[in-house]
């Protein structure tokens, strides 16, 4: 279980995140990311839609991604707001290949300069 104080909860966060945050996507997920300059810990949410499977699945799958995360959390930057949303095939994907691939996602996310423009992003894509 991720801690209170770092989960993104309120619905107008998650727009701003995935509509504003950089996005980096894999095969199971996509993440946005935006770095929020106010010093506050590290905060993440999750999206699983409906497309990945039953309400037994999803939940299996978010609980899957929390614990990925949470074993991540700390080498976040502080003040970042993050957003995963598991894609179909996270359903059936392997803990490990999970893990996998929300690493792969997070270093490509991290290592974008912050004020590159998006219109230079859209053309590595």
């Amino acid at each position: 279980m991720l801690p209170q104080q770092a989960r993104v909860r309120r619905p107008q966060e998650f727009r701003l995140v995935t509509r504003t945050g950089r996005r980096a996507g894999g095969r199971t997920v996509t993440a946005h990311l935006l770095l929020v300059p106010d010093g506050e810990p590290a905060k993440v949410g999750f999206i699983v839609s409906r497309a990945v499977g039953s309400a037994v699945v999803r939940n299996r799958v978010k609980r899957r991604l929390r614990e990925v995360i949470r074993v991540r959390l700390a080498g976040l930057p502080g003040g970042c707001m993050l957003v995963v949303r598991a894609q179909p095939a996270a359903a059936l994907a392997r803990q490990s290949d999970l893990a996998t691939d929300v690493d792969q996602v997070l270093r490509r996310l991290l290592r974008r300069p912050a004020d590159e423009p998006a219109l230079a992003r859209q053309g590595r894509r």
